[in-house]
């Protein structure tokens, strides 16, 4: 975390020091739009890690090993890939909820399969966007083809963890 915070802090710094050399108002501009979707965000953001705090202490850790864990095999990356694809919201919810996942006791090969489900499929987005958009015959061909992956990957990632988990 730490790491990741200094890392982001660097990258604010120098994109910075580039605007304010091609124009102060630029570097001032730019502060400005970040405080603008801070404000947008902040909300959001409150919500999701109180839901995900509530969930952390509403979900029994059995049940979740049980469904989710490192030992779910197929059933967990079937449900991880089903969750997914129903989980409506954007990252600021979902990460915040993998993460309390993550600490409960679920699997990396579920999760993986959770969020490759969420990018991949997003019935939320199918619905309010593509179908609409794109028609339901891409939309079908697009999801018959997506349908497959997130458990491929959820399972692959469960084995790479394993693997360097070893050393």
């Amino acid at each position: 975390m730490k790491g990741t915070f200094a890392f982001i802090l660097i990258l604010c710094l120098t994109a910075t020091i580039i605007a304010f050399r091609k124009d102060p108002q630029l570097a001032h501009e730019g502060l400005i739009q970040g405080l603008k979707m801070l404000w947008r965000i902040l909300p959001i953001l409150v919500v999701a890690f109180i839901l995900a705090g509530m969930m952390e202490k509403i979900i029994p850790r059995d049940y979740l090993a049980h469904i989710l864990g490192w030992d779910s095999g197929f059933r967990g990356l079937f449900l991880g890939t089903l969750a997914g694809a129903i989980m409506p919201g954007g990252p600021f919810v979902l990460f915040p909820m993998m993460a309390v996942l993550l600490n409960a006791g679920a699997g990396i090969g579920p999760l993986v399969a959770f969020l490759s489900s969420w990018a991949l499929i997003g019935l939320h987005r199918v619905v309010i966007y593509e179908a609409p958009i794109m028609g339901w015959k891409f939309t079908l061909c697009r999801l018959g083809a997506s349908l497959i992956f997130p458990i491929i990957i959820g399972y692959f990632s469960d084995w790479i963890w394993r693997l360097y988990s070893r050393y």
